[in-house]
């Protein structure tokens, strides 16, 4: 799937990726992420799996 970081916390090293399909945004950890950083309007690649509190983002690379 395709997203725009819609949000990122830098200290706490979470955020959110809005999906290009109109879906609700998915919460992903930094540790979901493949590469050195990530920043708020970066156009990414990613993969969902189900969580505890509903569906995330993970596999996240930039494009």
């Amino acid at each position: 799937m395709e997203g725009e970081v819609s949000f990122f916390h830098d200290k706490k090293k979470y955020g959110f990726i809005t999906p290009e399909e109109g879906e609700d945004d998915l919460f992903f950890h930094i540790s979901d992420v493949e590469g050195e950083s990530i920043s708020e309007g970066d156009k990414v690649n990613f993969e969902t799996e189900e969580a505890e509190k509903g569906p995330r983002a993970v596999k996240i690379t930039l494009m």
